[in-house]
Order: C-alpha cells, then structure tokens, then sequence
C-alpha cells in the first residue's frame, strides 16, 4: 500500500473524519489542506436519497455558479453557417459542422462542453460513440442542443456546468478552485444544493441530502453538515 506524503499526513491530522463541518468552515478548511502545487478544483460529492435506475429519479441538469468555476472551458459548436458567427462572438473555441464532424470521428476531443442546433443532431449523433462515454453528448435537458448557440456559449463561459448522478445516487461536481476565496465557494456550493433541493423527485421518500462531501483535489475529504446549507 502507498505510503502518505508527510505533507497529506499532516492534512489528514487537521481533518476529523468523525465530524461535521458548517458549510463555511469546511471551504475554509479544504483550503488549509489543501497539498497541491497547482490550482486544484474543489468538489462536492452529494448522496441523494434517490434510485437513480428509476427514470424519474435519474437526476441531470445544470447550474450557473455566481463565481464561475475557474476554469476556461472550450466549447465546441455544431452548427448551420449562418449561426457561426454567433457562436465565435460569444466566445465558442470551435466552430462547423462537415469539418468538425469528421475531425470528432479522427478522434479528436479537445474540447469540455459540446452545444448543437437540433437540426445539426442527425451528424452529431454519429459521434454517440465518442461523445458519450466521455458525457459530451448535447442534450435538450442540459441546454446544450439549442438555436440560442450565442447565449448557451456566453452562460457556459461564465460558470454554467452540467451534472448528473451516477449509479450510486452520488452527485460530483466542481464548485471553485483552492484559489478562491471561501465565501465565494460557499456561494457557490449553495448555488448548486439549491438547485438540487429544487429538483427533487417527488417520488423519492426518506431523507433527500444524506451525505455531503468537499475536497480537492489532492486533499482529504470533508464532511459537510447538511443542516448548516441554505
């Protein structure tokens, strides 16, 4: 088994694994512990009290965080040419259709978030294969399959992700990095638990937030007390 580093040691002695942290205190501890030696992004990992295999419980959506993520997403855009040069003025990093399809399937996936027309989907959904297992694939539920290319580009360049729970009830999703500042990534994370309180199926029974965890992403987890989120 690998030996901790003296330096996640001595992070994992400032982290009591038995309590619970207010929100507030938990971002400001995930930044003391933090042992990266670059910007790393702060997560939460959320246990929903949901079956996700039931289709009304397998949550997915998106959120714009008020601080935005910290990180400078490149977005790729399928579109008709007469919407690309909206899509480059709100900042799309790629942009096409033919050609952008072609160099997908070349195996070419430079890129973090995909926005389509609908009437563009018949191509892309070629790129199922490719797309999918990465969570690239456009989605209406998501936003990113939209005649709107400008303004789905603008919200995903100011901070808008996309989530959804996987198998075991569990969200995972970025809410900063170690850099900002703690009331920004608590706006942050408050931004997306409400986002998720709203979003509750009303099929699910028992208690909905079960578990909330931050950390980053070479530090211990932290657990989060779920009665201290707004």
């Amino acid at each position: 088994m690998a030996k901790s580093t003296k330096k996640r040691a001595a992070a994992n002695q400032k982290v009591d694994a038995d309590k619970q942290y207010p929100l507030n205190e938990a971002m400001a501890l995930v930044k003391d512990v933090n042992t990266a030696k670059f910007d790393a992004s702060v997560d939460l990992h959320i246990r929903l009290g949901i079956d996700p295999r039931k289709a009304d419980q397998a949550l997915r959506g998106t959120v714009s965080l008020p601080h935005g993520t910290g990180k400078t997403k490149r977005v790729a855009v399928f579109c008709t040419p007469d919407k690309e040069e909206e899509a480059k003025a709100a900042g799309a990093d790629f942009v096409g259709l033919d050609e952008l399809v072609k160099k997908v399937q070349g195996g070419w996936t430079d890129f973090d978030v995909v926005i389509a027309m609908p009437q563009t989907m018949a191509q892309v959904g070629r790129l199922g294969r490719i797309l999918g297992p990465r969570g690239l694939m456009p989605n209406p539920k998501t936003g990113t399959v939209t005649m709107d290319v400008g303004s789905a580009v603008a919200e995903v360049k100011k901070g808008k992700i996309s989530f959804r729970v996987d198998k075991y009830g569990i969200i995972h999703a970025s809410v900063g990095r170690v850099s900002f500042e703690p009331n920004k990534l608590v706006d942050n994370a408050n931004e997306l638990l409400s986002t998720l309180v709203k979003m509750k199926p009303s099929t699910a029974k028992g208690i909905y937030m079960k578990s909330i965890t931050v950390a980053s992403t070479m530090s211990p987890g932290i657990k989060v007390d779920t009665k201290s989120v707004k």
